[in-house]
């Protein structure tokens, strides 16, 4: 059974990674949170606790490649292997492309795009030995229909779906999958710092009128992560009330 694989889940202390990881443990599942944040992490685990659930975490810099080989691989050999993964750490440097620093590209493809890359590499070494895989990107409507302001944000959201797809197809045969979430406008810290009048303007062009939360994106994850979806692979799923229909 898939519940007694690890699920490895990354950004996992806060927004949507900490409602993934939740949602996992409640499914019955073994999982480990990845996130740079240790106070937060220590929020995670509480509120799994007070739940009636344990959660391993890790506290890693995604962006060390040799630290997340490290904390991915030890957490591999100690529960024989990574069942599912779940690359859902991302960051923003939001600016017009004119206005956008080098380093403000570099780092958001660091965090959303490379470090997804170097999970799922180490990831497939035990899904290949074991025959069993779901890997989930977590992406987002920029990635599919472009975003003003967000370039390097929309740039790898849609470099986390081209990588899906490709690997999807190179992996299906050993009976792993690989799909990738797009959440639309999703109520976190990320659209809590939006004015309320950007906030009524992007309501607007979502047909259901209203901002998701963020159990409607871990309720997806779930789905992707379950026996259920095993003849699913390389699709998009957008989370987002119809707005990039």
């Amino acid at each position: 059974m898939s519940e007694k694989r690890l699920a490895v889940v990354t950004g996992a202390a806060r927004g949507i990674g900490r409602a993934i990881v939740l949602e996992l443990l409640r499914q019955g599942r073994i999982v480990a949170g990845l996130d740079i944040n240790d106070e937060q992490l220590g929020e995670l685990e509480n509120t799994a606790k007070e739940a009636g659930f344990d959660v391993i975490t890790r506290r890693v810099d995604i962006t060390d490649t040799a630290a997340l080989t490290e904390a991915l691989e030890s957490l591999a050999s100690e529960h024989s292997g990574i069942g599912i993964l779940v690359n859902n750490a991302g960051i923003t440097r939001d600016k017009l492309m004119m206005q956008m620093k080098q380093e403000d590209f570099d780092s958001v493809i660091s965090v959303n795009l490379r470090a997804a890359f170097m999970a799922t590499t180490i990831a497939l070494r035990s899904m290949v030995r074991n025959r069993f895989g779901r890997i989930i990107n977590i992406s987002s409507v920029a990635g599919v229909m472009g975003q003003a302001g967000s370039s390097n944000y929309a740039a790898s959201k849609a470099g986390l779906i081209g990588m899906a797809k490709s690997v999807a197809r190179e992996v299906g045969k050993k009976n792993i999958t690989v799909n990738c979430i797009a959440p639309g406008f999703i109520m976190t810290e990320m659209t809590d710092v939006l004015s309320d009048a950007v906030k009524a303007a992007a309501k607007q062009i979502i047909p259901v009128r209203r901002f998701g939360g963020v159990d409607d994106v871990a309720k997806a994850v779930a789905f992707f992560a379950s026996d259920q979806a095993g003849y699913i692979t390389g699709q998009v799923l957008c989370v987002d009330g119809g707005m990039a229909m």
